[in-house]
């Protein structure tokens, strides 16, 4: 239930989704510096009240953060690097040879060399006795280092597969030798003092990050900004967690999954799609009171206030399909814990859940009943109201007040884009619904956003500010050229805030 959350908070929330990736920032990718303090004040300015991120993980190839390296650790590419310029970790002349960035694409080729380099450097400065910079000499921060990395249970386990993989030139770990594949507690040991240094690093981004990024969320709420973070249902393959908890999944012997992830053929696809992740080892998970997940959980809720989950409806059943097959087609649907999951969640958490459950997509009675059990809000997009010519429940007057009311997604189109290419008949149903020309489209869908029933509405950027299609953060099932749109900061000027303001009170959030 939204109301439920830590503290208590206002009952209707309006916000916009940004990643901070797309942040302004000289450094080639949206950051938590500078950029990220002006769009908090961006929203303050503009009367809202929330702000919806994308996963904040490690990611991996493909610079998917739904694929994240761990699910507990935070993006290294966004750590702010002025902050490593106050400590004199970094100075001036260590971006003498910075590319000229697009201030509204990211390279993220260019850029992982770029910075990962320059994190390196901080690092060597930082563990050097020689070298006097601002942190290490910190006492306050330095007790903060120590604490972080006695609280973080997961951290020893990221840290030694991140420095696994760059020992092993980035090879997933099930390709490595066994002694550090499934290691016993004397190899881990001797892989952990091999490998001491570059554990060591792993170690320091992270703090940083969460340093970072917890000033974020306490300048935030002290604006009255609640964060919405997203955690993905399912983890990649090579990842820190699948390597450190093969019980918890369904692997066989060599460190392979028996069963992957995906979904059954649909209107949409012939063949379904098959997502190719592990799958869980439910068995393993009840039997242990749901600790790992519930660990997760409880530490995703520590850097935001609300929590999105993806794929809600796995929670209920999932589609099991056999490893190696090439598409969706031969799964079969299997049971998931459901009730019984969330309700050691909630008691554990001690509070109503602060969850989102994202339902989209082919949904039976069985997940709605588990979602409004829990008092759980679902989501509804408005472009899917008028892609379907008969009466559906994206339409806002079917909504009741606890849902989540989105124009579109981080999987949408952006609404211009999405306006342009839709089909006459949805573009006839739009314009008579709503008694408009669409000639502003995307303003006539945040207005439709703000004054519906539900207690959440949220936006992305890209259609408060009315871009085109160009702007799209992703397109599923497309590999590459996603995760990439940038803002500038110019963007958040005055006349939008002064729009945005006006539209959220005049709606009552």
């Amino acid at each position: 239930m939204l109301e439920n959350n830590h503290e208590k908070k206002p009952k209707k929330y309006a916000g916009i989704l940004a990643h901070p990736t797309s942040f302004p920032s000289p450094y080639g990718i949206g950051d938590l510096g500078k950029g990220a303090y002006r769009f908090i004040d961006f929203l303050a300015n503009s009367g809202l009240n929330l702000w919806q991120v994308l996963p904040l993980g490690h990611t991996g190839f493909g610079d998917s953060p739904y694929q994240p390296f761990s699910a507990f650790a935070g993006q290294p590419l966004i750590i702010d690097l002025d902050a490593l310029k106050e400590y004199k970790l970094l100075s001036e002349n260590d971006f003498t040879d910075m590319p000229e960035w697009d201030p509204i694409h990211i390279d993220y080729g260019t850029l992982i060399t770029f910075k990962t380099k320059l994190l390196k450097l901080a690092y060597e400065r930082f563990t050097d006795p020689d070298y006097e910079d601002g942190l290490s000499t910190d006492e306050e921060q330095m007790a903060a280092f120590a604490s972080f990395k006695k609280d973080s249970s997961w951290l020893a386990d990221y840290s030694l597969f991140m420095a696994g993989k760059d020992f092993h030139e980035g090879m997933p770990w099930y390709m490595w030798e066994d002694s550090l594949k499934a290691p016993t507690k004397r190899q881990r040991t001797t892989w952990e003092k091999k490998l001491a240094n570059e554990i060591g690093y792993y170690d320091f981004i992270q703090f940083l990050f969460h340093t970072q990024w917890m000033a974020i969320k306490e300048y935030a709420n002290e604006k009255n900004i609640s964060i919405v973070g997203d955690a993905p249902i399912f983890l990649a393959w090579d990842s820190a967690d699948v390597w450190s908890h093969q019980e918890l999944f369904m692997l066989d012997s060599k460190g392979y999954p028996t069963e992957v992830a995906g979904v059954p053929p649909d209107y949409f696809s012939e063949t379904g799609q098959l997502w190719g992740n592990p799958l869980y080892n439910w068995p393993k998970h009840t039997a242990t009171g749901y600790e790992w997940w519930i660990e997760r959980i409880k530490y995703q809720l520590t850097l935001t206030d609300f929590l999105r989950i993806d794929h809600f409806r796995g929670f209920d059943r999932y589609w099991a399909v056999p490893y190696g097959e090439e598409t969706a087609i031969n799964g079969e649907w299997k049971p998931a814990p459901g009730i019984n999951f969330f309700t050691q969640l909630q008691a554990n958490l001690g509070y109503d859940l602060p969850i989102i459950a994202e339902d989209l997509g082919e949904i039976d009675d069985s997940v709605i009943e588990l979602r409004d059990k829990f008092n759980l809000p679902g989501m509804k997009i408005l472009q899917f109201a008028f892609e379907n010519p008969e009466e559906n429940d994206f339409l806002p007057h079917n909504y009741t007040r606890n849902c989540v009311c989105y124009t579109g997604t981080h999987d949408n189109d952006t609404t211009f884009g999405w306006y342009q290419k839709a089909y006459e008949a949805s573009k006839d149903k739009l314009r008579r619904y709503f008694s408009t020309d669409a000639s502003d489209i995307c303003w006539v869908m945040i207005r439709a956003c703000f004054s519906s029933v539900a207690n959440m509405a949220v936006v992305p950027m890209q259609d408060v500010l009315k871009l085109d299609s160009w702007a799209r953060l992703n397109t599923p099932g497309v590999g590459e050229g996603n995760w990439a749109w940038r803002f500038e900061d110019k963007d958040m000027d005055t006349k939008l805030e002064e729009r945005l303001f006006e539209t959220a009170k005049l709606y009552g959030r």
